[in-house]
Formats: structure tokens, sequence, C-alpha cells
């Protein structure tokens, strides 16, 4: 049976789905059975983001209204085979589809996987309860700046009320030199004043995306997906090579760029 897992953030521009693609590639690779799922039904590119959208004859409104069975909603990403995308709602964005029809879909296709990783909106509005409530279990993405901080610390609240089986912390974006000259916060400290485990560093990198990511931010979601597979707990270090001398330099130079 799949862990169901949802991956949200208090605001926008976080990185969320970049983690959540990401994260899944990691997986699939690892030989874990995969669903991505897209439950933004307002921005709904997550097939986009995984260059599946014309593998996406069917979205998971078209399963839950019975136009299609659920298997049937799902795209094999082409170069992942163990990973699978179920698109969000293309044709009317702005339809109400319950929290309770997400699941139960969710819930038929979990037999088969042993991931479906829940794509959230940001915020706490009504589509994160539609994703939250079909979730066994949380990831919250932020970045190390204090408007997402706090935006994070008022999301983890609400999925406290959800009584899941675990809420963990993914910090993106982090500028290790940044870290070492205290303009930002250590990623611990910031697990320690939002009061939840931290399970995944990303650094940032220009091009982070589409599983296009730099050496850095591929070795962070590979650690990430083994903390969430439970294998290691291992963290990216984001900081190591600004330390010392030419540590120092890199600091300098990358401030100049």
């Amino acid at each position: 049976m799949a862990r169901k897992i949802v991956l949200t953030s208090g605001k926008g521009g976080v990185g969320k789905t970049t983690v959540a693609v990401n994260l899944g590639m990691r997986l699939s690779a690892m030989g874990e059975r995969v669903i991505l799922a897209d439950a933004d039904f307002g921005l709904n590119n997550i097939d986009v983001v995984c260059g599946v959208e014309d593998l996406c004859p069917y979205d998971i409104v078209d399963a839950i209204e019975g136009r299609c069975r659920p298997r049937q909603a799902l795209a094999q990403h082409p170069e992942y085979p163990n990973l699978f995308v179920l698109a969000s709602n293309h044709t009317d964005p702005g339809k109400y589809i319950s929290p309770q029809a997400v699941r139960l879909i969710l819930d038929q296709l979990a037999p088969r996987f042993d991931y479906v990783l829940i794509d959230s909106p940001a915020g706490i509005e009504v589509g994160f309860h539609r994703a939250a409530a079909a979730a066994d279990e949380a990831l919250v993405v932020t970045t190390p700046h204090i408007s997402s901080l706090r935006d994070a610390d008022k999301v983890i609240a609400v999925l406290q009320s959800y009584k899941l089986k675990s809420i963990d912390l993914v910090i993106n974006m982090v500028r290790g030199d940044m870290v070492v000259g205290g303009e930002i916060l250590p990623p611990r400290e910031i697990a320690s004043i939002l009061k939840i485990p931290l399970i995944g560093i990303v650094p940032q990198e220009d091009d982070v995306f589409l599983g296009e990511t730099g050496r850095g931010a591929q070795k962070a979601f590979r650690l990430l997906a083994a903390n969430v597979a439970g294998h290691t707990r291992k963290l990216y270090n984001v900081t190591g090579k600004y330390d010392g001398f030419f540590g120092s330099i890199r600091r300098s130079l990358k401030k100049n760029l």
C-alpha cells in the first residue's frame, strides 16, 4: 500500500512543485513505484513540469466522474518508467471537487504503488484542505526567507489538526554563502523554530528544474529521497564549500555575480 504524502507550503514561489517532481524522480530511480498527483486545480501544471502533458488524455476529474478508470488517468513518464503522473482538472479548474472524491481515487490507486506524492496549492484555502485530507503524511516546503517561514508556521498548525503520521520539513533554495555570512538562518535553526523534523535541504541553483539539476541539487534530492524512504537521515551540507579560506573567496565571488 502506497504512502500518501502531501507536499505543501505557506506561500507560492518556494519551489514546492519542483521539489515534488524531483523527489518523485529520485524515488522512482530507486525502484519505487510513484504517483505524482496534482491537487493544485488552479495552476494544474505538474504534467507540464514533468513533460508529459501530451500523454494525459484524462485527468483526475475524469476518473472521479467515471469517464475513465483511475489507472487510465495515469501518464507514465518516458524516462522514469516507475513514475506516473495524475494530472489535475484541465477542463474546468473552477469546478468544486470534494476532498472525499480525491481521496477515493488515490485510495483505489494506492495498492499498486509505493508512494503517492500529492502536490498541494500554496496557502490554507480549500485546495490545500482537499490535498491534505487525501494524505497520511506531509512535507512542508519553505525557503529561509522570513515571509515564507511565517506562512509555513501557519500551514504546520493547520496540518496538525489532520492527525497525520508525520509532518517533516524541506528547506529549499538555501544559499550556503549567506548561511555562513549570517545573512539567513541556518536550516537546523529554522527547523527548531518551526518545531518539526528537518528531512531535506536543497541548495539554490539556477538550473533546478525538470530534473536537470546541478550536482549539488542532484545530491540533495538523492539524500531527500533516501530520507523519505527511511534509508538514511543525512542532510545536504549547504555550507561546506563556503567554509575556510577558499570558501571565503567563493562567497566573495558569488556576491559579485
